[in-house]
């Protein structure tokens, strides 16, 4: 007999987008588990905002639960270090977490505890960033990755930031980046320099919500063409032995793990042209679009992954080998900026119910079909009469191509 926790288990599919985090208690109320596995204690959502209330604190709120964002990281490097043992493969995996998907300073200290373990870093998109980066404690063995718009001056701050202990790369996404890179670099003989690392503009896209801004139409990056010049000018200034990683962002959310798989391999195989021409490069960026499963569907609609942790990590690592032992290059350490997937699951947004609309009537009158109906209205009542609590995201997906056919044959006058 189903329970009725049970049933709103199923009705909200909170096991399938909750990733272990969430869950109903016996009192029927929203909790939130510190790790996926550890069930043991729970925060009640339920009693946290009655508890506000009485101290006079109305929704809405945000409630932060940072447990959440130290097991993502937990479980992100156990994903990428099994990977690596089954595979043998020989490089290491880092990640770095980009600031611009919630720079709140408890969010990236609370990262920065769970991850300096691991040599897990930060990446920096803008100046203001690159400040709050430069003053956050780091493992001295992490990375300061930075992207974005670079000015002479964010150059600079770059190798005040090397010369003071940082692991800093400056990634060129422009050409005239290189300008402002080589100039600073004129001022600094001697000491610790930043690294360099390229933004290549793939050819393979990445799926869903941000598809475009990956592929040839990209806006950052720089072509074969761009990346054979800066190679070329960084050799006649001597600067080569700065350039050390290759980089590459597909997009955000990506869906779809055959989109991921193919810019891993086109990847993976300029990083091992670029070696081969004698640039010593040992890093490759693969950049962030590890998604997460919002509605829990594991398919590839934009607000779902049709992939889990474990199957990215395998594809990512056993891919790049794969193209590296092709090419006879040594295999790469991996770098990650997969900031979403971190940091998603910690916060939930709590309001009040204002209104609602009535989407469904109760009463409908049932339409008798007939066998002369359009074939698209036989197969909506095929479907109405044949939908089961389990085929019925299926069903409704059909139902909605159905009416999208419906209106199609209305506006050609066809019914």
């Amino acid at each position: 007999m189903t329970t009725a926790i049970e049933q709103t288990l199923e009705t909200y599919g909170i096991e399938d987008w909750g990733a272990g985090y969430f869950g109903i208690n016996r009192k029927g109320n929203l909790v939130v588990h510190p790790s996926e596995t550890d069930h043991t204690s729970a925060a009640d959502v339920r009693e946290i905002i009655d508890d506000l209330r009485r101290r006079g604190i109305t929704a809405p709120v945000l409630l932060r639960f940072p447990q959440l964002i130290a097991a993502q990281v937990r479980k992100l490097q156990r994903a990428f270090q099994r990977s690596i043992r089954e595979y043998e493969y020989q490089g290491a995996h880092m990640c770095v977490y980009p600031m611009k998907v919630n720079q709140n300073r408890a969010v990236v200290e609370e990262y920065l505890r769970e991850g300096t373990r691991y040599d897990f870093g930060l990446e920096a998109g803008s100046k203001a960033e690159l400040y709050g980066a430069l003053a956050m404690e780091q493992s001295p063995d992490s990375l300061l990755v930075l992207n974005g718009f670079k000015d002479e001056e964010f150059i600079e701050l770059a190798f005040l930031g090397a010369r003071s202990g940082k692991r800093v790369v400056i990634v060129i996404e422009k050409l005239n980046e290189l300008d402002h890179v080589l100039k600073v670099a004129g001022r600094y003989d001697g000491g610790d320099l930043p690294m360099v690392g390229l933004r290549v503009k793939l050819y393979s896209k990445g799926s869903g919500r941000w598809e475009k801004s990956g592929g040839e139409a990209a806006k950052f990056g720089l072509t074969t063409t761009e990346i054979l010049e800066t190679i070329r000018r960084m050799q006649d200034e001597g600067r080569v032995d700065m350039l050390k990683l290759l980089h590459f962002h597909i997009g955000s959310q990506l869906t779809d793990i055959k989109r991921i798989k193919n810019a891993m391999k086109e990847a993976a195989r300029v990083y091992a042209k670029i070696y081969q021409m004698k640039v010593p490069v040992e890093l490759l960026d693969v950049g962030g679009g590890m998604a997460v499963d919002y509605d829990g569907s594991k398919t590839a609609f934009d607000s779902s992954a049709n992939y889990s942790a474990q199957e990215f990590a395998n594809d990512v690592v056993y891919t790049i080998m794969q193209v590296c032992d092709d090419e006879n290059v040594p295999h790469p350490t991996i770098i990650q900026e997969s900031g979403r997937y971190l940091s998603a699951y910690h916060a939930i947004l709590v309001t009040n119910v204002q209104d609602e609309i009535e989407t469904v009537v109760e009463d409908i009158t049932p339409i008798e079909v007939e066998e002369d109906d359009p074939q698209v209205v036989i197969e909506l009542a095929d479907l109405r009469e044949t939908i089961t609590v389990k085929n019925y995201r299926e069903f409704y997906h059909d139902a909605l191509e159905h009416r999208d056919e419906l209106f199609t044959l209305f506006n050609l006058g066809l019914i």
